[in-house]
């Protein structure tokens, strides 16, 4: 099997046995979830939607989740301006297991979470996908709300299966990278505009089951260049990686496969300078961060130490065939994160 082993055929994604019947990584979801295969306890199940919808100046982030023994419902506002803040609300719910019924596959059907204080909901329609949310109390006693469309015509994206070293354990993700993002989030009389000429949403879609402490690394982001439509992602620590890295370009809506990428973090500071190496030559950058958005949880049980750093990167990337793009000042984010959950 090579490094990155790419499945093109429609199957289920889990065998008889609860195991993955193909490790590697595609394009779509041509590995078909069906939770009712999986042979862990309900409370190991991890299921969730995140999406990131980034600009230079601010961003959004908006996470519903199943994660078996907890719901973790957040809503967060960034704002990169002369003094950089971000505030991020979460609501937990104590065993959702299913609860939520979050959708088997990204490409169709409602996500969606309510109660009496936040009403969120992800919609998919037609090459569409519709955020809607309002947060009563989500700051400073004030709410926060949003109307943001994503247009997603037919595009690749990228997909991930991994298996973990243990058994019934496994990694199923997709990002949907260079979504050019239009609508608006409104909070404390401050209304943030998208412009789908210069911004991007983002998708974070998984489903599985995880181990209980767990180290990964991420990048993510989308810039127009031109006229076209570029974004990465990159990252490591998300099972056994044998069969394929989730390393990816994205141009012009397609797909080009990296090998493995290094994260050199600064060690003094997470808001210091970084770098990206990577062993094909093929992702070489500099990041400079502008705002970390941190958090560290400690409920015993579960603990979260989470770095997710946003900041402005340039570089060069090469795509497929030797192209070589340059990227000047992208604003997207790289993170650090260390789970026990």
């Amino acid at each position: 099997m090579s490094r990155n082993h790419e499945v093109t055929t429609n199957h289920p994604l889990l065998g008889s046995d609860g195991n993955l019947v193909e490790p590697g990584w595609s394009r779509s979801l041509v590995q078909e979830y069906d939770r009712s295969m999986i042979k862990a306890p309900k409370w190991r199940i991890k299921e969730w939607d995140y999406y990131l919808v980034l600009s230079d100046s601010f961003a959004g982030a908006f996470t519903i989740s199943d994660d078996g023994y907890i719901g973790l419902q957040s809503v967060s506002l960034l704002v990169f301006d002369d003094k950089p803040w971000e505030h991020t609300e979460t609501v937990l719910n104590a065993f959702p297991m299913e609860k939520l019924s979050l959708p088997s596959s990204s490409t169709t059907g409602i996500t969606k979470y309510s109660d009496n204080r936040l009403q969120m909901k992800f919609e998919v329609n037609e090459g569409k996908r519709r955020i809607t949310c309002h947060f009563d109390n989500f700051y400073t006693g004030k709410p926060f709300e949003c109307d943001i469309s994503l247009n997603q015509p037919d595009m690749d994206s990228m997909v991930i299966a991994t298996p973990w070293n243990k058994n019934h354990a496994f990694y199923y993700n997709q990002k949907i990278n260079t979504m050019r993002a239009s609508g608006y989030m409104e909070y404390a009389g401050q209304r943030y505009e998208f412009n789908p000429k210069t911004d991007f949403g983002t998708l974070d879609w998984g489903r599985g089951v995880w181990t209980y402490d767990n180290t990964w690394y991420w990048g993510s982001g989308n810039i127009d260049i031109d006229e076209n439509s570029f974004g990465f992602n990159i990252g490591y620590g998300f099972g056994n990686t044998k069969a394929a890295t989730e390393n990816v370009l994205f141009y012009n809506g397609k797909v080009h496969k990296l090998d493995d990428i290094t994260f050199h973090l600064p060690e003094k500071s997470y808001l210091e300078p970084w770098k990206f190496t990577s062993s094909d030559k093929r992702f070489e950058m500099d990041f400079v961060p502008v705002l970390d958005r941190s958090a560290c949880l400690d409920y015993k049980l579960i603990v979260s130490d989470q770095h997710q750093v946003f900041g402005k990167m340039s570089g060069t990337a090469v795509l497929d065939d030797g192209t070589k793009i340059s990227v000047k000042d992208m604003m997207c984010f790289a993170e650090k994160v260390h789970n026990r959950y």
